[in-house]
């Protein structure tokens, strides 16, 4: 009896040894769907480098990231899809471009983490992973409560992201006192913005106001005129702020317009987005102080300086997101004992990138962002 016993203990370490091993021994299959041959291969590269790093970083031997090249088309991205789907993967980063989620949806078994940061129109199974509209609105709406600006003005350039900032701004519930969408036409631009200001109505204030003192005998007549000759307009602002969501040289364009209309960011707050810290905006010192929000900037070059060690290049700004993408996915399926289930990216959850703090809910995903003022030739955080 007692050797039955000493066989049954035996048989039951075998299964508990041998289900520990399968559990200690099972991989973690992550897809990476990247451009790696043709006209953004740059990309695509940089990404799976970063991707490299992140995995060093990880170091577990049980996650497996395999790389397929989209060579940026919608075709192609679906081809490399279903060869990782007939290997077992279940979780797939990438594409890198909106265009090329266009047949995902042909395969709902797959969850896809794409690098865009648009929100509008994306196969349910395509989690949009960029820094969207929504997380910088979120931001924004924080930094007017704190400044108790309420009277914010909201410029949208006359583009196809234009829905996408309405969504995001219906989402966010951010309050603003006028939208205004604005031509990317330099030439139409400048009437706008004067429009918008009420520029000829104050120049004409101005022209009045002079007029009236040089023909009244009031007091101090000189020096009231002196000081009104050296303004170009008369009138009330009727607002606080201004966000304009553009960037690059079509976001200095507005900027401009409105500091021509009298309008400058001494007298009311330039808000903007999709601000990844160009440094050809603490040049324009006219147009400063300028506000917006945006991923961490001591974690963005510190990543810089590890990357550029290890590959002696310099990183395209995606590959930023795809080296926190890689973190979150592996956090997610720790914490959900290494099942890819449909709570994996359901269920409430944080975590703590590099970029900042991601926020899962309901297949979506949003940052904690940071937010910067462009000041004397300088990013400074401001919270």
């Amino acid at each position: 009896m007692k050797r039955f016993y000493i066989i049954i203990f035996k048989v039951f370490l075998i299964i508990v040894l041998s289900t520990y091993k399968a559990t200690s021994d099972e991989r973690i299959k992550i897809g990476l769907i990247v451009p790696l041959s043709g006209e953004y291969s740059y990309i695509g590269k940089s990404i799976l480098k970063s991707t490299r790093m992140a995995l060093n970083k990880i170091d577990d031997k049980r996650i497996t990231v395999i790389p397929k090249d989209t060579k940026a088309n919608p075709i192609d991205t679906l081809k490399v899809s279903k060869e990782l789907y007939n290997k077992g993967v279940k979780i797939i980063i990438g594409p890198v471009f909106n265009e090329s989620n266009k047949y995902l949806d042909e395969l709902d078994e797959l969850t896809f983490l794409s690098f865009t940061n648009k929100i509008r129109n994306n196969p349910k199974n395509v989690i949009s992973g960029g820094v969207n509209a929504i997380s910088q609105l979120n931001t924004i709406k924080k930094y007017l409560s704190k400044n108790n600006l309420k009277n914010t003005i909201f410029l949208i350039p006359e583009t196809d992201y234009k829905r996408e900032i309405e969504e995001a701004i219906g989402k966010s519930n951010l309050l603003f006192k006028e939208k205004f969408i604005y031509s990317k036409d330099p030439t139409l631009l400048t009437k706008q913005i004067e429009d918008l200001t009420r520029y000829q109505q104050r120049k004409k204030n101005l022209e009045n106001e002079i007029k009236r003192i040089e023909n009244s005998n009031t007091l101090n007549k000189k020096k009231k005129l002196d000081e009104l000759k050296k303004k170009d307009t008369l009138g009330f602002i009727n607002f606080d702020s201004v966000i304009i969501a553009d960037f690059s040289e079509s976001l200095k364009s507005v900027a401009t317009s409105l500091l021509y209309t009298d309008v400058s960011s001494e007298r009311i707050k330039y808000i903007t987005m999709n601000q990844w810290f160009d440094e050809s905006l603490l040049k324009e010192t006219s147009l400063q102080p300028m506000y917006f929000p945006s991923i961490n900037k001591g974690n963005f070059e510190i990543f810089q300086k590890d990357y550029i060690e290890n590959f002696k290049s310099v990183p395209n700004q995606i590959s930023f997101l795809s080296y926190d993408l890689i973190g979150l996915v592996y956090y997610l399926l720790i914490n959900n004992d290494l099942k890819t289930d449909e709570n994996l990216f359901f269920k409430k959850n944080k975590f703590k990138g590099k970029i900042g703090i991601f926020e899962i809910n309901k297949k979506t995903i949003t940052h904690q962002l940071n937010f910067y003022e462009i000041k004397e030739n300088n990013f400074k955080e401001i919270f």
